[in-house]
């Protein structure tokens, strides 16, 4: 079966839906769990991290979308590296994608579930895998069900997310007025650490990826794609620099840090509970767990469409390639990759999870940069420096997490690139 004789899922998404679609694959893990994360190692320049994270994410996020403008279909940068650069820059891509995002699902499940049995009075009762297993078994129903209605749900999991942080900056106002000047003053963190922060503050950015990944559904995809890219960035730096500048404000890096690194509490839960409002905890964890369930709904939809682009070129399986009846769902790419977050809800680890996630996102995003640098001048929507200035950030970040985390993700690169080898002998 051929990549053009394939079978093509419908254009059933505009700008608001494809915004929408971007903003809950963003709004979860990112601004609930890694800026406490981020915060326990850069200290109060966590907000300087979150500024940078933002920047090189509104980089590759153009480039992205002339990409996706140009070539709409679904496998976001899997596909690029193909059809720009080669197969085996291809192949890295999608390869990096499905390690990097089946364990940020992974990680989206649990943190649902941690934040509702936070919330509910029943932490510490051996429930936290089950129910994380629940809602990977519910959310894979949804996106079996197709584009639309996931769409659907998609947006009221993100109105009630946006709502909760809305909430919780407004609230924080007076507190972080009244201890800012203690909380933001000096800044405490170093060189290394704001650039170890500023890449696991990209990684909370990352979810604009998946408008891309769908760019075979958008219509008119030209003009659809980097409007709804665009959107989402601002809305986001918007919320995110908010979030973190009267977290901080509010209760210091330090009582945010510990928050996340224990994992005990979510660290914004903290935060909230020390601006005195009445109810305000149980308000932020109901977006939170909305937030996580929309991650993990818009991680599904992404890793089945970037799957369904590896099996019509047979780097995996060509199962994988088969659509359901009406052309709406991959179901067997929805299954497999539903299957392979289970089982990872098994082992994970929040923030083992998220360093690696930053890695193997960083090297992903170069290879979109290295292959929007490629567009010819009819092709291309933005100046070629924006190329250049993508890449080098994303390869220059992506070696300052943990060393232990870039040699597991080289390994994994390599051990990726003898699988190709093989499938194309085989193929």
């Amino acid at each position: 079966m051929s990549l053009k004789s394939s079978p093509q899922l419908r254009r059933e998404l505009g700008v608001v839906g494809a915004t929408v679609m971007g903003l809950g694959s963003i709004i979860g893990t990112g601004v609930f769990v890694s800026i406490g994360i981020a915060a326990g190692i850069a200290g109060n320049a966590v907000i300087l991290a979150v500024i940078i994270g933002a920047l090189v994410a509104i980089c590759n996020g153009l480039n992205s979308a002339q990409l996706a403008a140009n070539h709409p279909v679904s496998g976001g940068s899997y596909e690029y590296g193909y059809k720009y650069l080669n197969s085996w820059l291809g192949f890295t891509a999608g390869w990096m994608f499905l390690l990097a995002k089946s364990a940020s699902a992974a990680t989206a499940a649990l943190g649902f579930a941690g934040y509702f049995l936070n919330a509910t009075g029943l932490a510490g009762r051996g429930l936290l895998i089950p129910l994380a297993l629940a809602s990977v078994f519910v959310i894979t129903a949804v996106v079996l069900n197709g584009i639309r209605r996931s769409n659907r749900v998609n947006i009221a999991i993100v109105s009630i997310s946006i709502f909760s942080l809305i909430f919780f900056v407004l609230g924080g106002i007076p507190t972080a007025i009244a201890t800012g000047r203690e909380n933001l003053t000096p800044f405490n963190g170093s060189f290394s650490t704001v650039l170890h922060a500023s890449a696991l503050m990209f990684v909370a950015y990352t979810g604009y990826g998946r408008i891309a990944t769908l760019g075979e559904e958008a219509k008119e995809p030209r003009k659809t794609i980097p409007k709804a890219i665009i959107v989402t960035m601002i809305v986001t730096m918007l919320i995110y620099v908010g979030v973190a500048t009267i977290a901080v404000a509010g209760v210091g890096a330090e009582n945010l840090g510990k928050s996340a690194f224990t994992g005990q509490a979510a660290p914004l839960e903290v935060a909230v509970r020390s601006f005195g409002i009445p109810g305000g905890a149980q308000i932020l964890a109901i977006g939170a767990i909305f937030a996580m369930l929309g991650v993990l709904l818009n991680l599904i939809l992404g890793l089945s469409r970037v799957l369904l682009a590896m099996g019509r070129r047979r780097d995996m399986p060509r199962i994988f390639a088969r659509l359901n009846t009406t052309g709406t769902t991959p179901t067997p790419a929805v299954i497999a990759v539903s299957s392979i977050i289970s089982i990872l809800v098994l082992i994970g680890n929040v923030k083992t999870t998220w360093s690696f996630s930053a890695f193997t996102v960083l090297i992903y995003y170069a290879v979109t940069n290295l292959a929007a640098f490629s567009l010819s001048s009819n092709e291309r929507l933005y100046p070629k420096w924006l190329s250049i200035l993508g890449l080098s950030a994303c390869v220059f970040l992506a070696f300052w997490v943990e060393p232990f985390i870039w040699q597991v993700g080289l390994a994994l690169i390599v051990a990726g690139l003898i699988w190709h080898a093989v499938a194309r002998m085989k193929n």
